[in-house]
Order: C-alpha cells, then sequence, then structure tokens
C-alpha cells in the first residue's frame, strides 16, 4: 500500500529487491549509501570504473564496465552496449545510477533490456552548465537534448538541489516524466565522527605536513580549473601578502583529471605557503586540524559531499555562489559566499574568518546542525528505499515526492523488509 503524504513510512513487503547502482571512478564513496540501503532490506550491487577492492571488503558485488569520461561518441556508444549486456546478465530489479555520463549511458543500456526500470539521479550539472567556454555552449544543446531522451528511458529522475530541478524543468529536460528532491548523497554522521576521533591527532598532521602552529586553511576536492583551484591559488597569494603565517593545504587528486588538472608547476609556484596532499583517506582529522575550510568551485555542484564534511567538523566555511553550495551555506549565518572566479572576494572573506574565529565557528557550528539535521546518511537512504519500494511494488512510474517522507529512517519493525543475513551480491 502506497504511504500518504505525511504518514509513517515502511518497506513494502517484497522478495528481497535487487538493486544495483551505477557510477563512475568514484563510486566507492557510496558504499555507505549502499549499506543504508542493504540494512533497509535490499539486495544491492554496484558498477562503476574504479577500483573493486572498497566494494569487495564492504561485502558487496562489484561489476567493472569501462566508459569515457570526457565527450567521446564513439566510445559512449560502446559503452551503452557494454552496460545493456551487463544488465542482462545481472538482471536486476531495479537500476539506479549517479554522475554525468551514467545519467545518460544506463537510460539508454536499459532500453535493450525489457523490464528494468531506471532511477537517475542528477548529482549536479557540471562543467557543461556553468562554463561559457566556446566548447560548452555548442555541446550544451546536444547534451540537453540526450537528457530529454534519456529521461523518457527512466522510472524517475532525483535531484540534489531546487535549481538544478528548475533547470531541467524550464529546457523541459525531464521528458515528461516524474522528478523529485531528495538533497544530496547523505552523508554518515556517525562514521564521519568516529573516524574523526580515531585519525591521526592535529599534532602530528601539523608535525606530518609541515604546518608547525601556522593558521590552516584547507580544502577537499579534485585539483581542476573547473573546482577553481586557480582562483584559490590567487587568493592564497593575496592571503599570503597579508597575513604571511598562513598554510593553505588543498587535499585530492590531481593526476587522472585530464586536461582540467591544474599544473604541477602552477602549485609549485605558491610554495611554502600551499601545500598539495593528493588523496588522503584521513579527511575527517584534517578537517579537525585546519582553521577555515574553502570550496571554490565553479562547478554546478549537486550538495558537494566535502561541504557537508566540513560543516560536520564545524568548520568556519568560504565558499563560491553555486547551486549546491547555497543548500548548505547562508551567508553570514553559516558560512561566507563569494562569486565563483573572484580571487579577491575569496581572499577577503577568507581573512574575515581568520580575524574572527569566534564568530566564524559560531557560523560553523549552524552549518553543522542543518547537516545532521537534513542530510544524514540513514534520512536519505530512506527516501530513496521509498522510491524504490514503490517502484517495485506498483510498477509503475509515479512515485509520491520523496521529500515527503517523513524526517527519520524506517525501522526495521512488523511487515519491514528484513536485512539479509548473508552477503548480498547478483
Amino acid at each position: 500500500m502506497r504511504a500518504s503524504i505525511g504518514s509513517a513510512w515502511t518497506p513494502a513487503p517484497l522478495r528481497t529487491p535487487h538493486l544495483l547502482l551505477v557510477g563512475g571512478e568514484d563510486h566507492d564513496l557510496r558504499i555507505p549509501f549502499l549499506l543504508a540501503l542493504r540494512a533497509l532490506g535490499f539486495r544491492v550491487a554496484a558498477a562503476g570504473t574504479g577500483d573493486p577492492a572498497p566494494f569487495l571488503r564492504a561485502g558487496l558485488d562489484y561489476h567493472p564496465f569501462q566508459f569515457n569520461r570526457f565527450v567521446n561518441p564513439l566510445a559512449d556508444r560502446a559503452a551503452v552496449a557494454k552496460l545493456a549486456r551487463l544488465f542482462a546478465d545481472v538482471r536486476p530489479g531495479l537500476v539506479q545510477c549517479f554522475d554525468t555520463k551514467p545519467n545518460l549511458l544506463a537510460p539508454f543500456a536499459a532500453r535493450r533490456v525489457a523490464g528494468i526500470p531506471v532511477v537517475r539521479t542528477i548529482n549536479g550539472l557540471g562543467w557543461m552548465y556553468s562554463s561559457n567556454a566556446p566548447l560548452a555552449l555548442a555541446l550544451r544543446p546536444v547534451f540537453c537534448a540526450l537528457h530529454r531522451v534519456a529521461a523518457r528511458s527512466a522510472a524517475v529522475t532525483v535531484f540534489q538541489n531546487r535549481e538544478d530541478q528548475a533547470y531541467f524543468k524550464r529546457h523541459r529536460m525531464e521528458g515528461g516524466r516524474p522528478s523529485h528532491l531528495i538533497p544530496g548523497s547523505g552523508v554518515d554522521i556517525e562514521n564521519f565522527d568516529q573516524r574523526a576521533a580515531a585519525g591521526p591527532s592535529a599534532a602530528q598532521l601539523r608535525q606530518e605536513l609541515g604546518l608547525g602552529a601556522a593558521e590552516v586553511v584547507v580544502t577537499v576536492t579534485r585539483l581542476t580549473r573547473q573546482k577553481g583551484i586557480p582562483t584559490l591559488l590567487k587568493a592564497a597569494a593575496r592571503v599570503h601578502a597579508v597575513r604571511p603565517g598562513v598554510r593553505f593545504v588543498l587535499v585530492g587528486p590531481r593526476e587522472g583529471e585530464g586536461p582540467s588538472a591544474v599544473t604541477e608547476a602552477e602549485i609549485a609556484a605558491h610554495r611554502p605557503y600551499v601545500v598539495a596532499t593528493g588523496k588522503r583517506t584521513d579527511v575527517p582529522a584534517l578537517l579537525a586540524m585546519a582553521d577555515v575550510f574553502v570550496f571554490p568551485t565553479e562547478y554546478r555542484e549537486g550538495v558537494p559531499r566535502a561541504l557537508l564534511e566540513a560543516a560536520l567538523a564545524g568548520l568556519p566555511i568560504v565558499a563560491t555562489r553555486m547551486p549546491g553550495c547555497t543548500d548548505v551555506i547562508r551567508d553570514g549565518e553559516s558560512g561566507l559566499l563569494v562569486p565563483p572566479r573572484s580571487p579577491g572576494a575569496l581572499a577577503d572573506r577568507i581573512l574575515t574568518m581568520l580575524h574572527d574565529p569566534a564568530a566564524g565557528r559560531a557560523m560553523g557550528g549552524r552549518a553543522a546542525a542543518l547537516v545532521r539535521r537534513d542530510f544524514g546518511l540513514e534520512l536519505t537512504a530512506a527516501r530513496y528505499a521509498r522510491i524504490y519500494t514503490e517502484l517495485l511494488e506498483c510498477g509503475v512510474a509515479t512515485v509520491a515526492p520523496a521529500h515527503s517522507a517523513p524526517d527519520r529512517a524506517p525501522s526495521n519493525g512488523p511487515g519491514a523488509v528484513r536485512a539479509p543475513a548473508a552477503r548480498q551480491g547478483s
């Protein structure tokens, strides 16, 4: 029976519904989400382009497949065929896809395999819809048209922020299919707190990174131009001229980011006040060590996970006024916002936070309260589970808006789907 708006919701008593979640290279970041769905009684597996080891360690079946992250029609055609074969082999009851390319590839692949509904999540619109570069402007109408066709082959489209949902509606990219708003991908609050407590101490990290007693401004993101790293480097130089004791720590991968990656020489030009650590597994501890978090993205984000984690850490936050960021940061209340591509404004706001740490921490506390209330992993999984259950139970694509679900995760009480005790796979 379908839950009414505002009513308590529990999963329908289906026979171990089987979900296949399709993503890209960083799909392992969604392992907590998969495990939360498994705890709600779903049989889950993953497919993506990244390392299978994290999935295997978590007891999740993983199906590797390759696609080109950049514009390559021939490679995309081959990826659709491979994905269709994967769907035919695995025969999931439902496919959930994330990220720019999978959101197009998976619906097209599902058209070749009857009876598999697709739920796609638009977790940000990315470079294509953020940049005014000639290539982006030329390709944007093509991708809008592709989204219209892909939407008609999807059962439901989920958006992570209202601006993206409004953009799709304005450009008729929903294909006449239902759409729903579920903010963010969910953050595992308990796990984050545990990792922060168990990680290296601030003193250890400062010694390892050569920071001494300096004030620390940290960012966690891919080191690409679209993520605003050149703007941040220019802002760092301005801050250094005023407050030379400040150190900037850039956490995230640079290699493998293609032509959009900042170069090693660009970073080296700002030594010794900029330290690039590469990808790290101790991000909660690094955030606990920092004085300010900065997120200079020029991208149309979904809701950035790094921003949610910085908020959980209670850090003073300076971010760009971009979709996704504005869903977490309210200017002057839970952080400070600046226009993208504005190194002067970014430097000024960083200095504001450093000059008045008490005010910054108060803003960080309000951001932390917002994230703990609205962006928790269990709540996010429950909202998705409601959509999945109704699709699988009713066999239709009309599902009540997910944000109408109660702001709590369902319990495994009477009538709920029990989480299987054994490892789940295909």
